[in-house]
């Protein structure tokens, strides 16, 4: 990857909308080079999606709660279950299994607090935990999908 490729990512991590026309001459190249870097960045699955951010507040589920669990359990059929179950969780929005002393950590997004109690009961439905604890978030202080560039090689 090249200067050139991270100034084509930037572009797209600001708003994937723009046409390859507008990209290119941002990056100072012609379209069809650029066409063909964004396509080889898709194929080398650098550039998993290219997706429309919405506001969580406007569609109702503007409450963010983080959820830390602890489990006893480790096999594998316990966690395909566990997996399997919060995929079919649509407001689980983040699903991340953790070192430390928890063991997962989820991002739910949810309506209100009787919205995240419908999920927790979910949660305690689909698998045996040794603890959960949730924390609602109070204020969103920094949200971003674009990631750091200045590390890719």
């Amino acid at each position: 990857m090249d200067e050139t490729d991270r100034k084509i990512l930037t572009c797209l991590q600001g708003d994937a909308t723009d046409s390859v026309a507008e990209i290119a001459e941002r990056v100072g190249l012609s379209t069809t080079p650029c066409w063909r870097r964004i396509q080889n960045l898709e194929k080398a699955g650098v550039i998993r999606a290219r997706v429309a951010l919405l506001d969580a507040a406007k569609l109702n589920v503007g409450v963010t709660v983080f959820v830390r669990l602890s489990t006893n359990r480790h096999g594998h059929d316990w966690f395909d279950d566990f997996a399997k179950a919060v995929a079919g969780m649509d407001e689980v929005v983040e699903f991340y299994r953790m070192s430390g002393e928890i063991d997962y950590l989820l991002k739910v997004v949810v309506p209100d607090i009787a919205g995240f109690d419908t999920v927790y009961k979910r949660l305690i439905k689909a698998a045996e935990f040794q603890d959960i604890s949730s924390s609602f978030a109070l204020e969103e202080i920094k949200y971003s999908t674009a990631l750091p560039l200045n590390y890719a090689i």
